[in-house]
């Protein structure tokens, strides 16, 4: 007698997200086929939803879940839950969840690995590579300037490109340099990006601006940390030392990446958690959006706004 119980079918589907995102293989389905059988359905009970368009504002009979991989603070007038950067207690409705995350080469970063000192030294000084400053603190493109005026600084982007044209491939570019100008387009609490996890991908030590919290994901012995220092100039000071102190260097570039040891798988199981608990609830149960009062007059306004605005995706800026 076959006793193989039969998982609960859920639909689901994925909206305004930015361009190359693919609804079928992510974290979240990965995440969720795992108890449930997945159907994708542009009529579904679970909608995702993130920051590049509005056509969640045409799904209500849905329970909603945000995700943003950038600055913003979630709209829980728009969404049922949420996942995000920032460090938000609201009851079950919240679950923070770096974008980085959502990148499974991630979890390499816990591997135990063997520095080749002749390798890690005998490469260029340091790389720098963006697609433009439009909406980016000014403070990234004056480390790049100041850096600058030690040693060239190859910048393999659309933005300041002093090497000929953009590189087709980040990582295969940035691996041959001993530092990566990591900087964030802002900082705030709680946001950290690809831009810390790149370069420690292929061992190029981050020279990082951006999240003042950082240490509650990566461990600070394995990055320079721009925000601890006063000045721009004294961060730059630190990173031309480390250039000129080899066994410096060396330590600095051997250090666990993350704060905690399982950090990674650590985070997994919290969102496993997390989904776990909205879809196992019946659905008008698990709904968190109100749909009377003044949210539904909210809800009418950003519909409203949204037909009158031109909306184009930032995620080629915002980078």
């Amino acid at each position: 007698m076959d006793t193989t119980a039969v998982k609960k079918t859920i639909k689901l589907y994925f909206t305004d997200f930015w361009k190359g995102f693919d609804a079928c293989h992510n974290v979240f389905t990965e995440t969720l086929s795992r108890h449930y059988t997945i159907k994708m359905d542009p009529n579904p009970d679970y909608l995702f939803f993130s920051s590049f368009g509005y056509d969640h504002l045409n799904h209500r009979d849905c329970i909603k879940i945000y995700f943003t991989g950038e600055n913003n603070v979630p709209d829980f007038n728009l969404c049922d839950y949420a996942l995000g950067f920032h460090f938000l207690e609201f009851g079950d409705r919240y679950l923070r969840f770096p974008v980085y995350l959502l990148d499974k080469e991630v979890q390499r970063l816990e591997l135990e690995r063997q520095i080749d000192p002749a390798n890690a030294l005998n490469r260029k000084f340091c790389n720098f590579v963006y697609t433009n400053n439009k909406l980016s603190d000014p403070i990234r493109e004056i480390c790049f300037r100041k850096l600058s005026e030690y040693k060239q600084v190859d910048s393999g982007g659309r933005l300041l490109n002093n090497i000929g044209a953009p590189v087709p491939q980040k990582l295969p570019f940035i691996r041959d340099y001993k530092f990566t100008i990591a900087f964030e387009n802002s900082c705030v609490q709680g946001y950290t990006t690809e831009k810390m996890t790149d370069p420690m991908r292929v061992d190029s030590l981050p020279v990082y601006w951006g999240n003042p919290a950082v240490e509650s994901d990566f461990n600070k012995a394995a990055f320079v940390h721009v925000n601890d220092f006063a000045t721009i100039d004294a961060a730059i000071a630190e990173v031309i030392r480390l250039d000129r102190d080899d066994e410096a260097y060396l330590k600095q570039l051997s250090q666990p990446r993350f704060s905690e040891t399982g950090y990674y798988q650590c985070q997994l199981n919290r969102l496993e958690v997390f989904l776990r608990a909205i879809v196992e609830q019946p659905l008008e149960q698990a709904r968190r959006t109100a749909a009377y009062g003044y949210a539904q007059r909210y809800f009418a306004r950003q519909k409203k706004m949204a037909k009158l605005l031109s909306f184009k995706p930032l995620s080629f800026i915002l980078r």
